[in-house]
C-alpha cells in the first residue's frame, strides 16, 4: 500500500522514515473506522464468520487516500455454520496471533472465536491512543496496556495520551464559539472507554462489532 502500515504511522523509524509523519486524532479516528467495517464484514456479512486471528498495526495498511485495509489473513479460520468458535484440531493446536494483541483465551491454545478479534481491536484502539505498544517494557508483573488505560483515564486521560494527541488538543483554544478542545478530549476519553470494552478479560464482556461501529460513528458525529 502506498502509504504502508499503520504500525509505521505511530512508531516511524527514524532511520527508514526521515520525515515525521503523523496521525492527527481525525484520522486515527477514521482508520479504527475503517478497521471496524472491515472486522463486521468478516464476522457478520458471509454465510459462515471469518476470524482474522491476527489483527495489529502492521496488518492494517494504508492506501493513498488514507483509507484503512486489513491485510495478512495468514492465520485466519472460517467458523463452521451456526458455530460462534472454532476449536483446533490436536495437531493444530498452540499459540495463535501476536503477543500483546492475542486474547488471553489463546494462551491455552483451546479456541478461536470472534471474540478474539475483538480483543485484538481494542488493544489497537489502545495503543492508537495512547501510543504505547502492548509490549512496551512497562507493562511487566500483571501490569497490561488495558489495565495502564482502565486505571488511568478517568483522571488521567491526557496523561497517558499519545504526546502527539495531547499536543494536537493543547494547540486548540477553547473559546464559547469554539469549543473544539472540548470535543476532542471527549473524543479521547470516548476511545479509551471503547478500547477498554473491547479488551476485557472474559470474552462474553466485550462489545460486539455491530455495537463497535455504532459507536464510532457517534463518537464521529
Amino acid at each position: 500500500m502506498p502509504n504502508g502500515s499503520l504500525g509505521e504511522w505511530l512508531h516511524p523509524n527514524s532511520n527508514h522514515q526521515p520525515e515525521a509523519r503523523h496521525l492527527s486524532l481525525a484520522q486515527r479516528l477514521i482508520i479504527l473506522l475503517d478497521v471496524a467495517y472491515a472486522l463486521d464484514y468478516l464476522h457478520c456479512s458471509g454465510g459462515t464468520p471469518i476470524v482474522h486471528c491476527d489483527l495489529k498495526p502492521s496488518n492494517v495498511l494504508l492506501d493513498s487516500d488514507m483509507v484503512a485495509h486489513v491485510g495478512d489473513f495468514g492465520l485466519s479460520r472460517i467458523l463452521a455454520e451456526g458455530c460462534s468458535y472454532f476449536q483446533p484440531s490436536t495437531n493444530s493446536m498452540g499459540f495463535r496471533g501476536t503477543i500483546g494483541y492475542a486474547p488471553p483465551e489463546y494462551g491455552a491454545g483451546n479456541m478461536v472465536s470472534t471474540h478474539g478479534d475483538i480483543y485484538s481491536y481494542g488493544i489497537l484502539i489502545l495503543e492508537m491512543v495512547t501510543g504505547r505498544r502492548p509490549t512496551d517494557d512497562m507493562f511487566d508483573q500483571g501490569l497490561s496496556l488495558h489495565k495502564y488505560v482502565e486505571v488511568a483515564f478517568d483522571n488521567r486521560a491526557m496523561d497517558i495520551a499519545d504526546p502527539e494527541l495531547v499536543k494536537e488538543v493543547e494547540h486548540v483554544p477553547t473559546t464559547t464559539d469554539n469549543p473544539t478542545n472540548q470535543r476532542k478530549v471527549d473524543t479521547l476519553i470516548s476511545l479509551f472507554k471503547l478500547g477498554i470494552f473491547c479488551s476485557e478479560e472474559i470474552p462474553s464482556s466485550r462489545i460486539s462489532t455491530k455495537d463497535i461501529v455504532n459507536e464510532l460513528r457517534a463518537i464521529k458525529g
